[in-house]
């Protein structure tokens, strides 16, 4: 289980986050909604101790992060898959590279690693791009292998930086069905921020968005579509201010 914990962040001056609190619970996909700027890929960045609170803190099963020495954090990260908004693969790496290299970090036996490659691969229908190098892959394409990367660490938890941004509905669509796919055959739970509101509803068990550094509203895919919150419906349907 991931808990935000009255949650705090800012840039010098500028306050993202002001008391965010929710709870991820074991198994489900939870999507974060809201306005680009908003804070969404703050807080993810602070469930692997990339940022630290100012105040407050995220627990993760039962472990406050902010709290962990290094080896502590290395431990955790073993077990929290991270997807990146633009993929961060290593154009100088293979495919195959890509995907194993935190199997390599963490001194996986080499069959071991060549198995999970090719497990991860197949999992998002790529088998045979192992000796591609990411300039020759389209972008819907690399945004699978980031997801490859993750899945091949067999976590108990996969974070997705907006995973359809820059893609056409059609590769969004597949990207979708991928999360789907991965929540359905590895059991993990999953984090998902995003501003496509499609792509929420498709993979989304609850959905929260976040407003002004907090959650403004919690609830199901039904939930959400249906609210009468004017803040939360006018960005679900897209409407201008």
């Amino acid at each position: 289980m991931i808990e935000f914990q009255n949650l705090h962040k800012a840039f010098g001056t500028h306050a993202v986050l002001a008391g965010l609190s929710l709870t991820v619970r074991d198994g489900e996909t939870f999507v974060i909604i809201g306005y680009s700027g908003t804070g969404k890929s703050v807080a993810l960045k602070h469930v692997v101790g990339l940022l630290r609170p100012d105040a407050g803190e995220v627990i993760v099963d039962g472990q406050a992060v902010s709290t962990l020495d290094r080896a502590g954090l290395n431990e955790l990260r073993t077990h929290i898959g991270y997807v990146f908004q633009f993929a961060a693969l290593f154009d100088s790496m293979t495919v195959a590279e890509n995907v194993a290299l935190g199997l390599v970090r963490r001194k996986v036996e080499e069959e071991e690693i060549a198995e999970r490659v090719q497990e991860a691969l197949a999992l998002v229908d790529l088998t045979g791009s192992d000796g591609q190098y990411p300039a020759e892959l389209s972008g819907g394409m690399r945004k699978r292998v980031g997801i490859a990367r993750a899945i091949a660490l067999r976590p108990r938890y996969i974070l997705y930086d907006e995973p359809t941004t820059g893609l056409d509905p059609v590769t969004s669509a597949v990207i979708d069905q991928l999360m789907v796919r991965t929540r359905e055959h590895l059991g993990v739970t999953g984090v998902v921020v995003t501003h496509d509101m499609r792509s929420a509803y498709t993979v989304g068990d609850r959905i929260a968005m976040l407003y002004q550094g907090q959650i403004r509203q919690v609830g199901t895919v039904a939930e959400i579509q249906e609210t009468e919150d004017p803040v939360v419906r006018q960005f679900v349907e897209g409407r201008p201010a």
